[in-house]
């Protein structure tokens, strides 16, 4: 087999922290209330019925814009990692050289599990570049629908339609932000299958906690209760 009994208990547990938490935050609404996302989908409400009130909106589609940038980043960075991986498939024997001198590697990496763990990163930021995007899309959608807005509280049904759109691609940067952070616990994985099973138990805390029991999610929380 290309994988040892060691190697899909990894796999396994690592595809069970990064899609299991996925759907349970995001698909639980009593769960996913408890966040620091639905907050800011609150305080991104709350951005656009203020926008209402203001003739002059060009410091809301400013922010717009430096959302648009941080998520454009992200993806433009994506294809620069798949660009590596790719370089990384093709050349196996290569990429065992360089990853030579760690002194934990796991010794002799097949070609087939080698293909196997660069696959996992592939698929990720795979995932990762559409996530975003298709957030870069919907911000870009919400920014022409701030534009489109009226001024009073005649147009509150517009502004809820404007947050809505923003709300979602918020959400999409965040599942393209965790598979960066997946994708970092799935690099552990080159270097040996118990590294790829701490890797990925950390980064599930470290996301857990900063979006439940973060200082910001309290901080985000107090001004709606």
């Amino acid at each position: 087999m290309t994988l040892s009994a060691l190697d899909l208990l990894a796999l396994l547990i690592f595809v069970a922290c990064w899609a299991g938490y996925a759907s349970v935050v995001d698909r639980v609404p009593s769960i996913r209330a408890r966040s620091v996302i639905a907050a800011m989908d609150e305080h991104r409400r709350r951005w656009m019925i203020a926008a209402l009130e203001r003739e002059n909106r060009i410091s809301d589609v400013s922010i717009i814009g430096n959302l648009m940038t941080s998520t454009s980043f992200l993806a433009n960075t994506c294809i620069f990692i798949l660009g590596g991986l790719l370089a990384l498939l093709a050349s196996p024997d290569m990429g065992r050289r360089v990853l030579g001198a760690l002194p934990l590697l796991e010794a002799q990496i097949t070609d087939g599990a080698w293909e196997m763990r660069i696959a996992l990163m592939l698929i990720i930021f795979v995932r990762a570049f559409f996530e975003l995007t298709w957030a870069l899309r919907q911000f870009n959608y919400g920014s022409i629908l701030i534009g489109g807005l009226g001024r009073g509280p005649s147009h509150t049904r517009a502004a809820e339609v404007a947050a809505r759109v923003i709300n979602r691609a918020a959400r999409h940067f965040n599942t393209g932000l965790r598979a960066y952070y997946f994708g970092l616990a799935a690099l552990a994985w080159i270097i040996h299958p118990i590294a790829l099973i701490i890797a990925s138990l950390l980064v599930l805390q470290e996301i857990h906690r900063r979006e439940f029991r973060s200082i910001v999610r309290d901080a985000l929380l107090d001004p709606a209760r």
